[in-house]
């Protein structure tokens, strides 16, 4: 769950009420104008990126939406901001086990199913767009099904991966077993699947649903905040008597996510390079106790800092001051269909980028465009970094190309591709078994 301060939170949400008149003058889909939404989200508003990405676009073309998330301590409870209703259920989300999570998630549904019951009774919606996790959370959308919405099943990640990484279950596992059918329930009841990547759409098409009822809209970086920067002419091999060849960390402070692997390497590297820093960003966790413990360890503490998490705008900064991104996913279910934002926000920097070479990223990306490594290996992360520290010219070579993957990309067009898939939903009624354009 991700929440903001708040200052952060009002200025988002200043920006989600103004959105129609600085995002888009002119109303690119007007089948989407008037259109009452109904949005679920079991995370907080505006915390939680790819929700309010969604929420901000479909304002810009007239929407009018009922949001439904959870309290984050320092906004109301309901909220109007322009078009948007926001109603916050009081539920905390505390990661004290499964049990607890699930009986979060029970409640939740049971609160948000029987508010939109209510008012789709009173109201009818046109859609309903539901966001994973989890996935059954489109029980919520059941009775404003049944009374003629469209439902959107957002699939933000896949549930089987992550709880099989989480707690280390296999795949034959009962649990494991049990959320895959509960997957395909769920998914079987959306008139549209969405995802973040295409190795998770292939992964739902396989076991879920059919190809065509999943589009992708990825998650890539606003660009009205990580504008574009080229790569500058780098050089090789800061000296003492210049500033300090920056590694930079920033993200979730997990075990998955392999911080440990990257301070290891860095060990080894700084062998080589002396005048070098490791930075992280993120919020504090007990992984993250672990991770600095093993820098003490490995003697080199004084050169590992932990710089807490960063604002959006505070990101960029601190990008822009590094030298290389690194990205030491473990190789785990998730990791390997995963497609970190990450990549795309150094990149935007004119910023390389080292990542591990997993489904997820070589659907998009390639030796050209990305220095990678084999994911887990410790040796050949270490020797990616030195590559990246020893040879500047060839390392701008591949920020260009993979700039290139980024321009594709952009938020811009997934935004597009988001309000497409929204409008070619809404904009069809049932005739018998028939579905015809209104």
């Amino acid at each position: 769950m991700n929440c903001l301060t708040n200052n952060e939170s009002e200025a988002i949400l200043e920006g989600a009420a103004a959105s129609p008149d600085h995002e888009n003058v002119d109303v690119m889909y007007p089948g989407l104008n008037g259109r009452r939404i109904a949005m679920v989200t079991f995370s907080c508003y505006p915390g939680d990126a790819r929700p309010r990405r969604s929420i901000k676009a479909l304002l810009s073309q007239g929407a009018c939406i009922d949001l439904i998330c959870l309290m984050d301590g320092s906004n109301p409870s309901r909220e109007n901001v322009g078009a948007l209703h926001i109603t916050r259920l009081a539920i905390k989300q505390r990661r004290t086990g499964t049990l607890a999570y699930v009986w979060q998630y029970f409640t939740f549904i049971v609160q948000s199913s029987l508010i939109l019951a209510v008012r789709a009774s009173l109201q009818r919606y046109d859609l309903v767009y539901v966001n994973n996790m989890p996935d059954i959370l489109i029980i919520s959308a059941m009775v404003p099904k049944a009374l003629g919405a469209k439902v959107i099943l957002d699939m933000h990640d896949p549930m089987p991966e992550l709880m099989s990484t989480i707690y280390s279950l296999t795949a034959k596992s009962t649990a494991v077993r049990l959320i895959a059918a509960l997957e395909k329930w769920s998914l079987a009841r959306a008139h549209r699947v969405l995802t973040v990547n295409l190795a998770c759409k292939r992964l739902f098409s396989s076991r879920s649903c059919s190809a065509d009822k999943v589009g992708v809209i990825m998650n890539t970086p606003d660009e009205s905040i990580f504008k574009l920067n080229y790569p500058a002419r780098m050089h090789a091999s800061p000296t003492p008597t210049r500033r300090p060849y920056v590694i930079m960390y920033h993200g979730s402070l997990v075990e998955r996510n392999g911080l440990a692997l990257a301070v290891e390497a860095f060990a080894h590297l700084r062998k080589r390079v002396p005048n070098t820093e490791l930075r992280i960003y993120g919020r504090h966790g007990l992984y993250l106790d672990k991770v600095l413990e093993k820098a003490r360890t490995l003697d080199v503490d004084d050169a590992v800092h932990y710089l807490g998490p960063k604002s959006l705008d505070e990101l960029v900064t601190e990008i822009r001051n590094c030298d290389v991104g690194v990205i030491p996913n473990h190789l785990n279910p998730f990791t390997e269909i995963n497609t970190p934002v990450r990549i795309f926000e150094y990149l935007s920097q004119g910023k390389p980028v080292i990542a591990p070479r997993t489904h997820g990223i070589l659907e998009y990306f390639n030796d050209d465009s990305l220095i990678l490594f084999e994911a887990g290996s410790l040796a050949d992360l270490t020797s990616q970094l030195y590559y990246a520290y020893e040879h500047p010219d060839a390392v701008r070579e591949t920020i260009i190309r993979g700039q290139k993957v980024l321009m594709a990309h952009t938020w811009a067009k997934e935004r597009e591709r988001l309000l497409d898939q929204v409008n070619e939903l809404v904009s069809v009624r049932l005739v018998g078994k028939s579905l015809v354009a209104l």
